[in-house]
């Protein structure tokens, strides 16, 4: 069901606790770009969130579990344009600063909400951190693999992280231990697998799979791509949508609160 377009790309959708909204974030290198709206499902109005000075966000922002708290990711020239973390409520408010280190990508929230897992570039190199959601402690690196480790996410027990690796060669979903340890392969197939999002009810993991012909590191913003769906407990993924589009498109957890949708954004050619 589409229910909102824009010549103006956006990404991200990120669906509200309450199911009343979605949180996205506006793309594009336009007047606008890097704010954040809450588009409201009842009225299909989007309106501005209030993120303080923080205002050019990219597409990784993530709500916490509770639905009270909101993580962005932030290029704003303060800190060299490089993404940053932030948190600050739901609702909008003052951003808090998390990571002293940049860049960092922001992807998911521990289910006690008292960590946050990010992607990081660090001399050079992408892995997967943690770090406690108040700021209180240093980073904690959780991956040390050959090529891309990114996409990190909580399962809704707190049971694993899921994420995904080029290690094996193409990019495909993995997952570990809260402390990083017991890291194992959960797909394996001819696709490039990107952004598994775990659903509320603990069953599914959606993810967006690229053609063979990608860059196993890469995650294009146009390029035809799927939407598919494979149980937790392992199994051959489905197709679910076939989407032209790619990053930004279900790149943070987007799944309603019921476990019965999926939030995404396919881009298409507006002009007439």
């Amino acid at each position: 069901e589409q229910i909102y377009e824009s010549a103006q790309p956006f990404e991200a959708p990120n669906w509200t606790k309450d199911a009343s909204a979605l949180i996205y974030n506006v793309s594009g290198r336009a007047e606008g770009w890097g704010q954040l709206n809450r588009f409201d499902l009842v009225t299909k109005k989007p309106s501005p969130l209030n993120t303080g000075p923080n205002n050019r966000n990219n597409n990784d922002h993530v709500l916490s579990f509770d639905g009270t708290m909101l993580g962005i990711s932030d290029q704003s020239q303060e800190h060299g344009g490089q993404s940053c973390i932030f948190t600050l409520p739901s609702k909008g408010g003052v951003p808090k600063r998390i990571t002293p280190l940049t860049p960092s990508y922001l992807h998911g929230w521990s289910p006690d909400g008292k960590f946050l897992v990010f992607t990081g570039g660090r001399s050079n190199k992408f892995d997967i951190y943690k770090i406690p959601s108040d700021a209180s402690a240093p980073e904690i690196r959780l991956t040390d693999a050959m090529g891309l480790n990114d996409g990190p996410e909580y399962s809704p027990d707190g049971t694993y992280i899921y994420f995904n690796s080029s290690r094996t060669g193409k990019m495909q979903v993995w997952r570990m231990k809260p402390d990083g340890s017991g890291q194992e392969q959960i797909t394996n197939d001819g696709y490039n697998n990107w952004f598994p999002h775990v659903s509320p009810d603990g069953k599914w993991i959606a993810i967006i799979s690229f053609p063979e012909e990608i860059n196993p590191t890469d995650h294009p913003y146009y390029k035809q791509c799927y939407l598919r769906l494979l149980p937790v407990e392992g199994g051959t993924p489905k197709v679910i949508a076939y989407v032209y589009g790619g990053q930004g498109t279900i790149n943070v957890p987007s799944w309603s609160p019921d476990s019965r949708r999926i939030a995404f954004v396919s881009n298409t050619d507006l002009a007439k």
